[in-house]
């Protein structure tokens, strides 16, 4: 399982090293990135079998609907200033 989890990590990884043509598939790698670290901690606190940490993969899956709402809001912006989503064409020196 730790295999499984940690090649899901890597491959949202590469995704977001690789694909850098777009601000969509950024966050969508990022997401993946969040949701595998979701089910890590999730599986986590179940292996240990404490109520202590019961409440740490909601709290990680609420910043996680935070990040992906903040960045939905940014590529929504940058669309409609730049006229597109590709990061090529963001010139932060540029006002």
């Amino acid at each position: 399982m730790k295999f499984v989890l940690s090649s899901m990590y890597a491959l949202g990884l590469a995704g977001l090293t690789f694909n850098r043509k777009h601000l969509l598939s950024a966050l969508l790698c990022l997401e993946s990135m969040m949701l595998t670290l979701f089910m890590a901690l999730s599986l986590w606190v179940l292996t240990i079998n404490s109520m202590n940490f019961a409440s740490s993969p909601l709290l990680l899956l609420a910043f996680s609907a935070c990040e992906a709402s903040v960045g939905l809001a940014l590529l929504v912006a940058t669309t409609r200033t730049h006229g597109s989503d590709r990061l090529s064409n963001l010139n932060l020196l540029q006002c």
